[in-house]
């Protein structure tokens, strides 16, 4: 029997029938990929210009990016502020899915679709919401702002990591701690947690990555010494085309790539 033969799933479905949707995966995977492969050469290019392929390779925009306060303050506050919407997202997104998994309130299913609103809304109308909103409360250019922002995007992601989690865990186990005289709390933090951990960890490095490659809300909510690394890149590119970022993206593409695999071996070591 060949490989085209051979069931693909427990439907019977062969690889062969499922050439059509190998093909369409193939071509989605290289457009997404294809602009990385493109924006890394031009990174190490000698040109004054975004220039591919390059004609002579330097590593003139990386000291360019290092030697440049601008710069290193930007990518500072943007680690900032990634760290503080990981501290703060994490756990009120798992106290939200968690309490919606568990109530048997009639309500539970439209309060979730409410809380993940603004994964479904367009990024431009929050970030011109949180911009009016905090304008009232003295909260634009500020770090806190930024982070409530940032926030208010990733608590949704962790909430359905989360989610997914917890329907894959037996609650059966936490009712007996709890019938054997654990609250509910301890009984979370003693039996639910440690089964889950993997799916929190998870969760907040979507938290901080969610917060550090954002780029709209940034431009409304963020200005002058609080801007982000993000709203720098943007601007230089609009304003004039610096091959700085170039190397900037590199740099977030190996950061992301690095963080994400390093979820990966944590969830075979823990298998």
């Amino acid at each position: 029997m060949s490989w085209w033969t051979k069931p693909a799933s427990d439907t019977q479905v062969t690889h062969g029938d499922r050439l059509w949707l190998y093909v369409v995966s193939s071509i989605v995977m290289l457009l997404l990929v294809l602009p990385t492969f493109i924006v890394i050469p031009m990174s190490f290019s000698d040109s004054q210009y975004l220039e591919f392929p390059p004609e002579t390779w330097s590593t003139r925009w990386y000291e360019e990016y290092f030697g440049s306060s601008k710069w290193m303050r930007a990518t500072v506050t943007s680690l900032y502020v990634g760290f503080w919407t990981t501290i703060v997202a994490t756990p009120v997104g798992v106290m939200a899915a968690y309490a919606l998994f568990v109530s048997d309130h009639k309500a539970t299913k439209a309060l979730f679709m409410l809380l993940i609103t603004p994964m479904i809304v367009p990024v431009i109308l929050i970030a011109i919401g949180a911009f009016y909103a905090f304008g009232r409360v003295g909260l634009n250019n500020t770090m806190t702002g930024l982070v409530l922002a940032h926030t208010a995007m990733a608590a949704p992601l962790v909430m359905i990591v989360i989610t997914a989690a917890l329907r894959s865990y037996d609650l059966n186990q936490e009712n007996v701690a709890r019938s054997l005289g654990a609250t509910r709390l301890k009984a979370f933090f003693l039996i639910t947690l440690p089964q889950i951990k993997f799916s929190v960890v998870t969760a907040a490095l979507l938290s901080f990555l969610t917060s550090f490659d954002e780029v709209i809300i940034a431009i409304f909510v963020s200005g002058g010494s609080n801007a982000t690394l993000t709203k720098h890149m943007f601007s230089a590119l609009r304003d004039f085309i610096d091959p700085t970022i170039a190397a900037i993206s590199t740099i977030m593409v190996l950061i992301s790539t690095v963080l994400l695999l390093a979820t990966q071996l944590i969830g075979k070591r823990r298998d």
